[in-house]
């Protein structure tokens, strides 16, 4: 038994490892150029470095449509060389946008952001249906949070240290980061196949085709439309924070080294990781699906109380920081996997985790040009800082009510079936 034990555990460990280490690499060529301000070049009436944030998430929303389908019929065989081959891409990508002037390079990004939005439903068809999964998943989605602050560090290291030009930076951080993703990507490629058991608890996983993609949505209709909007809100807020950090910590007068991108994200993951690990131990699918809902609530009414707390004068600008920061990513991370993996194992969904995450991240990061849209044109007055406090309190109202609704749709879809502990009612008063 203790052998079993202890194979399981490297298993779960070494698969973790990997799939952290291939995501948090891949931040190497999607962050380091946000940290640049690009400071005083605009074309076409828009600040530059909206431009090619803009570039790069409308890369990442093309591909999050051609994901949908890709993803979802994506056969184990081919992984490791799309994966492998997208970053190749990505890296040429940057290396185009170091070379041509600007403003033409801005098409680099966007070529930049097409095969990096295809490397999260990769990875996560390694990891999903397995009994700890939620647990891999944690730690791969862990990863996106310490890393964009890391990167960001490390392109600010290298302008600062080596007085690299804030358009070669890009290309340079990502030759930094080529190795170890390699030896990641090589890694995860080893990590052993869903047991028996593993499909018994959560489901087997398969590809799905047009007819039983449609036939999915067709029955969570309604709950399924209210996690994009809210997953659009979520992404909105994380995108702002995560690409306009600086623009945001100079608001704040703050002062900081490169070091600050990721001293802040550091307690983040942590308490993520720490809280939503105690969801590994919740055995019943349908009781761990509502008990994401009820973290939802918590985290989001985090992000909205901080900033309240803050504009009171309660809290110092890293400690807002820090615990809105805290607040939304608790909301934003189960998104990225977890909580689809819960849904699928708790409703026998036949079919995998890739198709509905690219389904909500698609829509995701059309909200996000759109509001850079509206933040260049519509509230180019305000600051940055300003900007994202309003962001707060819009978002943290929007999920709120979107939640609830998706929370209810998702409970009167439950049906009661005696075959398995696995299905018992969607019922929160008896679970709490």
């Amino acid at each position: 038994m203790a052998g079993t034990i202890n194979k399981k555990t490297r298993v779960t460990l070494k698969a973790a490892f990997a799939a952290f280490g291939v995501y948090f690499c891949m931040y190497g060529f999607r962050k380091p150029f946000t940290v640049a301000s690009f400071e005083g070049l605009s074309y076409f009436g828009v600040d530059y470095k909206i431009l090619i944030i803009i570039a790069q998430a409308v890369g990442y929303f093309i591909s999050k449509f051609i994901g949908i389908k890709f993803i979802s019929e994506l056969k184990p065989s081919k992984r490791l060389s799309y994966l492998f081959s997208f970053i190749a891409i990505a890296e040429l990508s940057l290396l185009g946008f170091a070379v041509v002037p600007a403003p033409y390079n801005i098409l680099f990004m966007f070529l930049n952001g097409i095969p990096l939005g295809m490397i999260w439903g990769i990875v996560f068809s390694y990891i999903e249906g397995r009994k700890t999964t939620e647990i891999i998943g944690l730690f791969l989605c862990s990863s996106f949070v310490v890393s964009s602050g890391f990167t960001k560090s490390v392109g600010k290291f290298l302008m600062d240290t080596f007085s690299i030009s804030e358009f070669w930076m890009p290309f340079s951080a990502g030759l930094i980061f080529i190795i170890p993703l390699l030896v990641f990507g090589i890694l995860l490629e080893r990590i052993p196949k869903p047991t028996e058991e593993d499909i018994l608890l959560k489901s087997k996983r398969q590809p799905l085709n047009g007819s039983e993609r449609k036939a999915l949505v067709q029955q969570f209709f309604v709950p399924i439309v209210c996690i994009i909007f809210l997953y659009i809100s979520l992404t909105v807020l994380r995108d702002f924070r995560d690409n306009f950090n600086r623009e945001i910590w100079d608001g704040l007068h703050f002062h900081f080294d490169s070091s600050i991108f990721t001293l802040t994200e550091i307690p983040i993951a942590i308490m993520v990781l720490v809280i939503l690990s105690f969801m590994v131990k919740v055995k019943n699918n349908k009781r761990a699906f509502a008990y994401y809902h009820y973290i939802l609530f918590g985290g989001i009414l985090v992000v909205g109380f901080s900033t309240y707390m803050f504009q009171q004068g309660s809290l110092s600008p890293f400690l807002w920081m820090t615990i809105s920061g805290f607040g939304m990513y608790i909301c934003y991370i189960p998104f990225n996997g977890i909580y689809f993996d819960r849904m699928i194992a708790a409703f026998d969904i036949k079919g995998n985790v890739g198709f509905l995450i690219y389904i909500v991240d698609s829509f995701g990061y059309l909200g996000s040009v759109l509001i850079l849209l509206y933040k260049n044109f519509g509230s180019s007055q305000t600051s940055w800082l300003n900007f994202y406090i309003s962001l707060n309190y819009i978002i943290t109202i929007t999920v709120l009510i979107l939640s609830i609704i998706a929370f209810l749709a998702f409970k009167k879809k439950s049906k009661p079936k005696s075959n398995s502990n696995r299905y018992i009612n969607f019922d929160a008063s008896k679970i709490l």
